[in-house]
Parts: structure tokens; sequence; C-alpha cells
């Protein structure tokens, strides 16, 4: 039986990628980056609805075909103008959908990036199986491995950071519908799921990612995720 729902906000621009269309919809592998975010997803049998969040006046969406990744994919146009608010607002158009969930607790929300186009099925449910019972939830994410330095006004070297103990967050993220949907509304600004959680007072599960599972977001990055699709 499912139990899990996944959310993806596919709302924003991607400027920093520096293209003329949002980066979700850049072609890659023969495919929209989006549709790869997705694909783990939508065949995972866990999970019983994958939303995908668009910007309102998303004109992309229609001129692909999304049909291969079955019936449970469903779209919502209440997209905002930072990934928390469309995250917040898709989880408020959702709200009959998991409060009529049988059973009742089966309520947890995977919260992927669109531009995150490497998420492998093992890695899925490699975090499912660590976070399915946890009290908390928890987050795909790496332990740093480079030196990590702190930047000046001026753009050098104020400081080395020492690295133990840190982690670079990863998607999916998951947690539980009510308290997400809660942690989201008193704490709008955060830049991912985990940071509301935190500023609640919990303190979420890390599941070792893996590598692939990087975000693009800077030029290059396409032409990378590119090579590791095609070696897999």
């Amino acid at each position: 039986m499912p139990q899990h729902y996944a959310l993806v906000p596919a709302a924003g621009s991607g400027t920093r990628l520096g293209r003329e269309i949002p980066k979700q919809y850049l072609p890659l592998a023969g495919r929209p980056v989006l549709r790869h975010a997705l694909a783990a997803l939508c065949h995972c049998e866990n999970i019983a609805q994958v939303w995908v969040v668009l910007s309102p006046d998303d004109r992309y969406w229609e001129k692909h075909d999304w049909s291969d990744l079955g019936p449970r994919l469903k779209t919502l146009r209440c997209g905002g103008s930072t990934r928390g608010q469309s995250v917040a607002n898709g989880l408020a158009a959702v709200a009959d959908i998991v409060a009529a969930a049988l059973p009742p607790d089966c309520d947890s929300v995977l919260v992927h990036d669109a531009a995150r186009p490497g998420l492998s099925p093992a890695l899925l449910a490699r975090l499912c199986e660590a976070v399915r019972e946890d009290p908390v939830g928890g987050l795909l994410a790496l332990p740093l491995a480079d030196t990590l330095k702190r930047a000046d006004a001026t753009g050098r070297i104020a400081a080395t950071v020492p690295r133990e103990g840190l982690w670079q967050a990863q998607t999916p993220q998951m947690f539980r519908y009510q308290r997400l949907r809660q942690a989201l509304s008193r704490h709008p600004a955060v830049t991912d799921e985990a940071a509301a959680l935190e500023a609640m007072g919990h303190r979420p599960l890390l599941v070792r990612g893996e590598v692939n599972n990087f975000k693009l977001t800077y030029p290059g990055d396409l032409e990378l995720a590119g090579k590791l699709l095609n070696f897999q």
C-alpha cells in the first residue's frame, strides 16, 4: 500500500544557470530536466501521488509529454515567488486529499527539487526506509569533503571553517504533512524544509545521499548531469 506523497516545487526561473527558459525545462539526455527529477518518485510503489507545483502562468509544461510517468503525477498551478512559498501553497492545495488518506498516519511528504535530476530509485528507497519510523523526519545529505572557506566583502578568505560535522543538504526531504505545513507557515523564509523544522526545535535525521544527486545551479552543471546520466 502506498505510504507517502511527493511534492516538487517547479515554479522557479533558474536565472543563475544563464538560460532563456527555466532550468527545469532545459533538455537533458533527450528529456526535460524536470522529467528526470520526477522519474524515481513517480515509479516508487510507496508513493501514492506526486504533485508538481507550477507557476500559474507556466507555458512550458504542456509542450512536453509526461504520460510515461503514470497517472499518479498531478499538477498544481499555485507556485509562489520563492521555493518556500511554492511548497507551502502546494501543501495547502492538497489538504483535503491528505486528510482523507487511509490509513490516516500515512501522510509523509517528500519534497524534491525540480532541478535535481540524479535521484536514483535506490537512493529514494534508502531515504524512505531510514525515515519511515523516525518521529521527526529527515533528508538526504552529504558530509562535506572539501575544506570550507568563509569570504569577506572583498572576495578574500576571512576564515577557514572546520568541516567536521558539516553536511550539504540534498533532497528529497521527508516530513509528516501537518508538522511540515505548520513549520513553513511559521518560518516562511527558510531555504529548505529541514530548516523550518529546525526552527521549531526539531532535529531532522541526516541520511547519506550520493554525489550524483546534485542540484543544477551554475553553467556547466547541465553538461555534467548529462554525462552522469549517460553512464548509468
